[in-house]
């Protein structure tokens, strides 16, 4: 770092500016925000079965008692032995906000193609109490762009492009309404489009460093899962 050092009211100034453009960025958002929840619905036709804590569950069931549904499509590939790193980083943020999201009337879900009995082994080890199943016995990872075989990935879109990464497995976060006893997709979003969703990147964006990911090999190489960090 090279910071500039400057009186008080030189700083304040500066801050001010600054300020009118944060509020620019704000009302932006805010405009987007409406745009994206103005979208169009799609019905969901297709019958999709997860394994969950209590059994096995429909999408519709995955709603509980509440109209909307979020779901974080989290890397676990049925063969891994444990979840991705970077996705474990964005479920670090989820434990807290469920009770909350709740009294908004959304569920929140992670859904992932390990079996079950894998995903909740993780689970106890990281230390979450938010709701994951496992879609193993179904299409819907592939069906929302998420999952991949290899005979597909010529051809398989991501963040409604192309696909550009080799991986079997990528996150992002696919948004359900239930309307009289029919269940709609509103909205998908993948890869910087998930950035919103991780607290932890929102604070560092505020201090001087920033996520202070220049220069190393691949962005997060720095990361671990919270138990992995040697201090």
């Amino acid at each position: 770092m090279h910071p500039n050092i400057v009186s008080r009211e030189e700083w304040l100034a500066a801050r001010v500016a600054l300020l009118a453009k944060e509020k620019e960025l704000t009302q932006a958002r805010d405009r987007l925000s409406a745009e994206r929840r103005a979208l169009p619905w799609v019905e969901v036709e297709k019958p999709y079965t997860f394994d969950g804590p209590s059994g096995p569950e429909t999408l519709a069931d995955l709603f509980g008692k509440r109209s909307q549904l979020l779901v974080y499509h989290f890397m676990f590939g049925p063969d891994w032995q444990e979840g991705c790193p970077s996705c474990s980083f964005w479920a670090d943020n989820y434990n807290g906000i469920v009770v909350h999201l709740a009294h908004r009337d959304v569920s929140l879900v992670a859904v992932s193609r390990a079996p079950l009995a894998k995903l909740e082994a993780y689970k106890r080890r990281m230390g979450w109490s938010f709701k994951w199943v496992s879609s193993a016995r179904c299409d819907f990872n592939r069906d929302y762009h998420v999952s991949f075989v290899p005979e597909e990935q010529k051809t398989a879109v991501y963040n409604y492009r192309p696909l550009q990464s080799g991986s079997s497995e990528l996150p992002g976060v696919s948004v359900f309404a239930r309307k009289d006893g029919r269940v709609y997709h509103t909205y998908s979003c993948y890869a910087r489009g998930l950035d919103a969703l991780n607290g932890a990147y929102q604070l560092l964006d505020l201090v001087p460093k920033g996520r202070d990911e220049e220069g190393l090999p691949y962005t997060m190489s720095w990361l671990r899962r919270h138990d992995r960090y040697e201090d």
